[in-house]
């Protein structure tokens, strides 16, 4: 077994995880590493092997992707189901709720949250701040909402999460919510991993995405980017400016 340790962990951190790893696992779509056992200071998980990334594994990936996707939340912004405690995308706390609409939801909870931190640490300037609450403030208005029902995220949806075993994929370190699907699709373009193509294709295969949904995936990335605006410098400050210029710029061409 793997045991992760922490004795000043954030309140519910490790039980967030393990109900995270559950609700992803009860989609039947890419396996997650089992849970052992969980503690308020730790968690005992499956020791994975890794094996080489495949293009074949790739596509199983792309998938399953979908049907863990497709297995859906009951409202944007759901933590997994039976867990009442905190949650949270790396060790950052993270909202949970219940929300209609996708617009109502993203930008309030997923989004200017992380970026006013990111103010805060001096990760984003004032002028920039005010570039994601304009582009947070149209997706508010529903433009981008196109009636897809809530998904069943992983939510940080990074290379680092995605390990490639010798029975293929197999994902850890949820932060697991409802969402809209393309926030996960989103973040593996933003931080690459390996025959990213042969993923999409494959998942687009299962569940067709909208034509132009490529269009779209800066105003996914505002959000792992303002996540990471607040902890790993301005860097990414300056990426979340652009990811929201962007958002402005694809609001003008839909209205």
């Amino acid at each position: 077994m793997f045991t992760k340790f922490d004795p000043a962990a954030p309140e519910g951190f490790f039980e967030a995880e393990a109900a995270g790893l559950a609700w992803l696992a009860a989609s039947d779509g890419v396996p997650c590493v089992r849970v052992h056992a969980v503690r308020p200071d730790g968690i005992e998980l499956d020791e994975l092997r890794s094996a080489r990334p495949s293009r074949e594994a790739a596509r199983r990936f792309g998938e399953l992707l979908a049907a863990t996707h497709a297995a859906g939340a009951d409202a944007f912004g759901v933590p997994p189901a039976g867990w009442s405690g905190p949650c949270y995308i790396g060790r950052r706390g993270m909202t949970v709720g219940e929300w209609a609409t996708w617009s109502e939801f993203y930008p309030q909870e997923r989004v200017r949250p992380y970026a006013e931190q990111a103010v805060a640490r001096g990760n984003l300037t004032a002028d920039g701040f005010q570039t994601v609450v304009r582009a947070c403030e149209l997706i508010r208005s529903g433009i981008f909402d196109d009636g897809e029902p809530p998904a069943r995220l992983h939510g940080d949806l990074w290379s680092g999460n995605v390990l490639w075993t010798p029975t293929g994929v197999v994902l850890i370190d949820p932060a697991a919510h409802g969402g809209h699907r393309e926030t996960d699709l989103a973040m593996l373009v933003l931080f690459g991993v390996p025959f990213l193509d042969d993923i999409l294709t494959a998942y687009d295969q299962v569940a067709p995405l909208a034509p132009d949904w490529h269009a779209r995936v800066p105003l996914h990335q505002l959000f792992p980017l303002a996540v990471h605006a607040v902890g790993h410098g301005p860097s990414y400050g300056t990426e979340l400016v652009r990811a929201a210029e962007a958002v402005l710029a694809l609001a003008a061409g839909v209205a």
